[in-house]
């Protein structure tokens, strides 16, 4: 074993430093383990890395491959740093402060494609599937409710329409005032999700026209969707700025716990196992460091089947550290409420939804080009891509983005390794990057990735065909 081998796999005065309680014997087979991958994929290019994140449950993966020791069993030290908002982390990676990140799923193929600052940014690894939910005011849920019928038990019967919100917005509109709503960011699931849950409830969510250098999103609307950064949300609502806004967890929960407002759905009722956040990186690092990309995605496929094993048995020690200030920062029990399996929607109204947040079961992490594309059809249902494109067209820039190649042979070092098994995976002979053709959304339109254009003529509400703003 040579030195720098040594320093690679056994960095003992960083153990020193850290407040894990690691054995002697732990890291020596760590090493053994190390010393295997280090054979089959060679050293890391790159050893001291920096990933930005935003403080939601969603980051869950960085934060255990952190905690587990998992960067380090690949040579890897990896320093975790919140960022203030989607556009400040999606820019310090593109100008190379940040290896990489914790991003939208929209946000490297937004970039790609030169909406917003362009750059070619890359995803090998699906961070999560689910984890969003929908939250209106008090006041806005006690004029909902009364378009929402009820179970046997008195409780409102979900998953519910946004047609119970449109009487809501139509009141609005006689009175001359804008009804506000929030989302996180502009090519964000939560941005596209608060669209499809209103379009499919008849409210317009209102069109972008970049050619125009119209760029709001707000034309022809009925509700109006500005930006707002995750954890402001439940305060920004509260002041009455906006009235109710898609984000994920744990900013839904805590307005319950604040009883401010009232989660009206989850995105897996929007659309059950839709894809959230990737792992980004820009093309140029992807390409100067091959191997320590490998690694840093197998370091992460086992923080995210760690965060699904034994049915869900390590959310509550998940739950724990996510909690802490570096981390997500919001109550133990607030992040609780809907990683452990349940989601508590008005106060005292806590259902069973184990699917909440998924992050290895149905192969969570597998970056599947069909993903990439449904996000590319949102962005041209609602024109932040002003022009029509081929179907070709929307293949290619899922082929440029999402990189299911560099998963497999994070996959293979993995079973190599004897860490996981083949099963655990997609078989890699025969996956070709696309899901079965998918009905599970609210309004059971049919989405099939290999005809994109197909699928937006499917849409009364939406851009499709030869349509330009």
């Amino acid at each position: 074993m040579n030195v720098r081998l040594l320093k690679t796999v056994t960095p003992l005065s960083t153990l020193a430093k850290t407040t894990r309680r690691v054995t002697f014997g732990l890291v020596l087979g760590s090493a053994l383990l190390s010393l295997t991958a280090q054979a089959e994929l060679g050293y890391a290019e790159k050893e001291e890395l920096k990933f930005g994140f935003i403080k939601l449950t969603d980051m869950a993966p960085l934060a255990i491959a952190y905690e587990k020791g998992y960067f380090e069993d690949e040579g890897l030290y990896v320093t975790l740093e919140a960022q203030a908002n989607w556009k400040v982390l999606l820019d310090r990676v593109i100008d190379g402060q940040l290896d990489g990140a914790h991003m939208l799923a929209g946000q490297p193929l937004g970039a790609t494609i030169g909406y917003g600052t362009k750059a070619h940014i890359v995803t090998a690894f699906s961070m999560d599937l689910n984890g969003n939910g929908i939250t209106v005011s008090n006041d806005v849920w006690a004029e909902m409710k009364k378009n929402i019928p009820n179970d046997a038990d008195g409780k409102p019967v979900h998953p519910i329409s946004a047609s119970a919100l449109k009487p809501v917005i139509d009141g609005y509109k006689a009175q001359g005032k804008p009804f506000k709503m929030g989302m996180v960011f502009p090519v964000s699931t939560h941005n596209y999700e608060l669209r499809y849950w209103l379009a499919a409830g008849g409210i317009h969510p209102g069109y972008y026209a970049p050619a125009r250098g119209d760029t709001s999103g707000q034309i022809n609307a009925d509700a109006l969707l500005s930006v707002t950064p995750p954890p402001q949300m439940p305060a920004t609502m509260e002041a009455g700025t906006i009235s109710g806004y898609c984000v994920g967890e744990p900013w839904n929960q805590q307005a319950v716990f604040k009883g401010i407002g009232v989660p009206v759905i989850t995105d897996y009722e929007i659309w059950k196992n839709n894809p959230e956040k990737v792992f980004g990186v820009s093309n140029e690092w992807a390409e100067q460091n091959p191997n320590t990309h490998i690694r840093v995605v197998k370091a992460m496929i086992r923080a995210a089947k760690w965060l699904d094993d034994n049915n869900n048995g390590n959310r509550p020690e998940a739950v724990e550290i996510l909690s802490r200030s570096q981390y997500v920062g919001a109550d133990y029990d607030v992040i609780a409420n809907s990683m452990t399996g349940t989601f508590e929607y008005e106060k005292g109204d806590k259902r069973e939804i184990p699917d909440f947040n998924v992050f290895f079961r149905h192969h969570a992490t597998y970056p599947y080009y069909s993903d990439a594309i449904w996000y590319l059809t949102q962005m041209r249902r609602w024109g932040q891509i002003a022009e029509p494109k081929s179907d070709e067209w929307f293949m290619n820039i899922a082929k440029d983005v999402y990189r299911p190649d560099i998963y497999a042979q994070a996959a293979r070092a993995l079973i190599e390794d004897g860490i996981m098994k083949a099963t655990e995976f997609p078989d890699f002979k025969t996956e070709d990057g696309f899901k079965a053709p998918q009905s599970d959304f609210i309004d059971g339109v049919l989405y099939d990735g290999k005809y994109p254009n197909d699928y937006l003529k499917r849409f009364d509400i939406g851009l499709k065909n030869d349509d330009q703003i």
